[in-house]
Order: structure tokens, then C-alpha cells, then sequence
């Protein structure tokens, strides 16, 4: 077993409005939360008046304790308010991705029998068909403004008194983010107050945050690692953080150097642009003083490119998944020159880990061995909303949290994240690593991008299937790729066969959907 060596943080047994805005009055009148784009800007005293205000009109709209809100939007400085207002009303927040189809958000509204939704006018018809579809939905609300819906800026002006609402903040669910978990089916994950808030607690030592860091928000807020990383956690500690709405790479790089962004959040689409798109080289990025990389594997060569590019400290990367709050590892801060290249971190607090035998996951195995990763802790999951059997698969009787990752740890303690156990690829009895693949296909100077994954041949054999984005205006062929693939592994993990694609699919957080490439092959 592998224990964190930070010491163990108490249980945090607070609401999550109040364990990230319980000292916001400390903060005063430095920002809180700026438009990227307009500057408008909200200062610690506003945020927390507003969502203040914002839960009595939702108490005032009929909004309950136990409800589920569903918040449909794209990352905006209002996100963070509607979202504590309404668990402050005593709501579950379930967070729901703005390029979500009416069918999509009817399912969801559905299986999480949400009652509220909190949409933007550019999505409202998204949100209202979904209604439609589900059925239950008492009202649809919106942060801007729109014909025939309550605006969250009017609602400000309520007069109804504060709720005071009765917090279980162990049993109490705070948010109900949707994950595939280990299967391909979107389940609802159950995060109480407590389990958020300890996991921020859990990040601090290693990641610490305070007044006058600056921390730009381009990930996704309804996505765990955007709610942790680019939300709770700094404007738990006085931060400032500048909100994108979506990732285009001029603009987020524009907004580093107007806002001088001190702290790099990002997923490994970004990693790349930075380390090789020219347009980086049009702006001004001294004020970063780090980045940090999760959400999927990122290649050491090219976190290498990057630091090197940006003149920064090596790039450092987290590890966790939505049914972890999500945090259980991360590079720390001071620790960005000492870390091995390619290693997701080393365990936060209070959390302890065991690496198990893909062949007898009864038999533990010790550093350097690489077997799927088990996380006990007090960030693990409440379950999977009314799929107790899926749970059971998911968390032992002892607690431990099933991944699905492979990994290995080296003597020092740090973990590196081999791949997930379900996208191995058995070719004629050998396991193949789709990530070691694609990390070597994108050292090829004329590969834009890549993804492999296990199709099956005449003969029914398994085989690493890759899909190659080229770089524009170059003449790459299948048979360049096999060889220049060849050349570099043991002969069982060679290409077998390319495909040439626009673009790999990705999800908001960066992961490859290889369901969708399963689809295509």
C-alpha cells in the first residue's frame, strides 16, 4: 500500500459555498472573477452578496432542499454564482455540457430528476426542448436575459429573506456531475459538500493559492476538473480568476498577457498548441509562472517542448477522475524541477493507493510494477445515483476505489499512468498501451495529432489501429507511419493499420472518445 506523504487533513464539514466563501469577506474588494473577453469584473464582496441573494430568490422560486439544479452553460462569471446560490438553497448542482443535444439534456434531466435549470440565451432552446422531453422541469432560469424567463441579474433585487437550510455536509449532495466511469454509460456521481470541500483541502499543500495568483479558467467549469481547479480552489484562497467561454487559441492567448495569468490550468490539446502553434510566439507570457496538465496523458517530450518554448519550470500534471472529487495526485509546485518527466505526481493527503495485478487483482504489486490503481480516501465518490450495482463495481467492500488505469510507481513515489485497462489492446496475447503509441506518433515532425486504438483484422487478431491528423501541406503516408512506428517499438506494438482524419475527437476535458473512432474504423 502507498500512503500520501503530506499529513492527513481533517474532514471539512461545511456546505461547499461556505468552504470556499466562508472567508470571503477577507478579500474584500479584490477580484473574484473577470470576463476574459469584456473585463467585467466581480470582487470577493459582490460574489458573495450576489449568491447570497441569488439563493433566497431561488428559496423564493420554490427551489428545496434535495432539489437538483441543472446548470447549462458555458463558462461565464455567473456560472460560479448560480452554481453556490443554489446549492446555499439547499439544491444538488448538476452540471451539464453546453454542446449537449436536447436529447442528451432530456436524459440527464431525466435520470437526475432535476426540477430547475439554469441556462444562457444562446442555449435556451437546447434547454427548453430538453424540458420538454424529460418532463418535471418547474422552471427554467437564465443568467443573461430572454423573453418569458426569470434572469438571475432581476432576481438579484429579491427581497426574500436568506434560506437557512440544515446541511448533512457527509450525507448532503452538493454536486451530480455525469461520468462513464469505467463503462460507456453516463452515470450520475454523487460528490457530497464534504467530499469537495475536503478534496481542496486535500490539493493545498501541494498546490497552494492565495491573493494576487491569477488563474484563467478556458476548462470547462462543468467539468470536475474546471469546478476544482479553476473554481473552489482559488476563490477558496483569494485568487483571481479570468473566465474564457470556450478555447480558441488566440483569444486565450490574448488573455494571458492582458490579465498577466500567473497559474496554467490546461488539458494536453493545450500543452500542444502551446508548445507548437506560431502564433505563441506573438504574445507576451513571462507572467506565467507555472502550468499544470490533466484530464488525459500528456507526453513527456512535448511537456518538455512546452516548458522549454514558454521558459518556465518543467510542466507539471494532476491525476484524478469525477468519482474522486477528482483529485488524488499531483505534481507539487516546488517540486516541478525534482519530478521525473512524464509523472502524474505523487498522493495528496490523506489518501493511499494500491497498485494490483491486471491478471490477479488480489495480489498486490510494489514499485516499478505496473497493475490497475485502487485510491481509498475521503474524496472517494458517495456512489453512482441510483445504480447501486454499478457502485459495487466501482468500490470495494474496503473502500477502494476501482480506476481503471494502469500505472506503476517508482521508488520516490511517483505515479505514471500507463493506460486505462479497458483500452489495452491484446494483440496475439501481447498488451499494447494506445497512450505509449500515440505520445510516439506525435514525435513525428509531420503529425499534428493522434490516436490509436484496437480494431480487428481478417484473421480476428486485435490490432493498434492509428488515426493520424497531418501537419497542413505535407505528403505522409501509411506505410511512413507504420515504418517510422516500427522502427521505435518491439515489433507486437507496430502499427498495423492508419487511418488519415480532419481531427481526433476529444471530450471538453481532452480525453480522446474512442468510441467515436471504434465508430469510424
Amino acid at each position: 500500500m502507498f500512503r500520501s506523504a503530506y499529513a492527513d487533513v481533517p474532514p471539512v464539514e461545511l456546505p461547499i459555498h461556505e468552504a470556499v466563501l466562508g472567508h470571503a469577506a477577507d478579500f474584500g474588494d479584490q477580484p473574484a472573477l473577470v470576463d476574459g473577453t469584456d473585463g467585467t469584473t466581480l470582487t470577493y464582496e459582490q460574489v458573495d452578496r450576489f449568491h447570497r441573494r441569488l439563493a433566497a430568490a431561488f428559496a423564493d422560486a420554490g427551489v428545496r432542499k434535495g432539489d437538483v439544479l441543472a446548470l447549462h452553460s458555458p463558462n461565464t462569471i455567473a456560472f460560479p454564482t448560480a452554481f453556490y446560490a443554489a446549492t446555499r438553497a439547499g439544491a444538488c448542482v448538476t452540471t451539464v455540457h453546453p454542446l449537449a443535444t436536447p436529447e442528451e439534456f432530456a436524459k440527464q434531466l431525466r435520470d437526475s430528476a432535476a426540477r430547475w435549470i439554469v441556462t444562457v440565451s444562446p442555449l435556451l432552446q437546447t434547454a427548453r426542448r430538453a424540458a420538454e422531453l424529460a418532463g418535471g422541469v418547474g422552471e427554467i432560469f437564465v443568467c443573461d436575459s430572454a423573453p418569458g424567463h426569470r434572469s438571475l441579474i432581476d432576481m438579484l433585487a429579491t427581497t426574500a429573506p436568506e434560506p437557512e437550510i440544515a446541511f448533512d455536509p457527509a450525507e448532503d449532495i452538493a454536486a451530480l456531475p455525469y461520468s462513464s466511469g469505467t463503462t460507456g454509460t453516463p452515470k450520475g456521481v454523487m460528490l457530497t459538500h464534504r467530499q469537495i470541500a475536503t478534496n481542496l483541502a486535500q490539493l493545498e499543500p501541494a498546490i497552494p493559492a492565495g491573493p494576487g495568483d491569477r488563474v484563467l479558467a478556458v476548462l470547462p467549469l462543468f467539468h470536475i476538473y474546471g469546478l476544482t481547479s479553476l473554481m473552489n480552489a482559488p476563490l477558496r484562497k483569494g485568487a483571481t480568476v479570468v473566465v474564457l467561454p470556450r478555447f480558441d487559441l488566440e483569444t486565450f492567448l490574448a488573455a494571458i498577457e492582458n490579465h498577466r495569468i500567473t497559474s496554467l490550468y490546461v488539458a494536453p490539446p493545450i500543452v500542444l498548441a502551446l508548445a507548437k502553434h506560431p502564433a505563441v510566439a506573438r504574445y507576451d507570457l513571462s507572467c506565467v509562472e507555472h502550468v499544470i496538465s490533466a484530464a488525459a496523458p500528456l507526453d513527456a517530450e512535448l511537456a518538455t517542448a512546452c516548458a522549454a518554448r514558454l521558459g518556465l519550470p518543467p510542466i507539471g500534471q494532476g491525476y484524478g477522475m469525477t468519482e474522486l472529487s477528482p483529485a488524488t495526485h499531483v505534481v507539487p509546485l516546488d517540486a516541478l524541477h525534482q519530478a521525473p518527466p512524464g509523472t502524474v505526481g505523487k498522493l495528496v493527503a490523506g489518501t493511499e493507493m494500491r497498485i494490483v495485478s491486471l491478471d490477479d487483482p488480489g495480489k498486490d504489486l510494489g514499485p516499478e510494477e505496473a497493475g490497475e490503481i485502487l485510491i481509498r480516501g475521503p474524496q472517494v465518490m458517495k456512489g453512482y445515483l441510483g445504480r447501486p450495482d454499478a457502485t459495487a463495481a466501482m468500490i470495494d467492500t474496503e473502500g477502494w476505489l476501482h480506476t481503471g488505469d494502469v500505472g506503476r510507481v517508482d521508488e520516490d513515489g511517483w505515479l505514471f499512468v500507463v493506460d486505462r485497462v479497458k483500452e489495452l489492446i491484446k494483440y496475439k496475447g501481447f498488451q499494447v498501451a494506445p497512450a505509449e503509441l500515440e505520445a510516439l506518433l506525435l514525435t513525428h515532425p509531420d503529425i499534428a495529432d493522434a490516436a490509436v486504438i484496437g480494431t480487428y483484422n481478417d484473421d480476428g487478431n486485435e490490432i493498434p489501429h492509428a488515426f493520424v491528423v497531418p501537419r497542413p501541406a505535407t505528403d505522409l503516408s501509411e506505410n511512413e507511419i507504420m515504418l517510422y512506428v516500427a522502427e521505435r517499438v518491439a515489433p507486437y506494438k507496430r502499427i498495423r493499420k492508419v487511418t488519415f482524419v480532419a481531427d481526433v475527437p476529444r471530450a471538453a476535458s481532452g480525453k480522446i472518445l474512442r468510441r467515436q473512432l471504434r465508430e469510424r474504423a
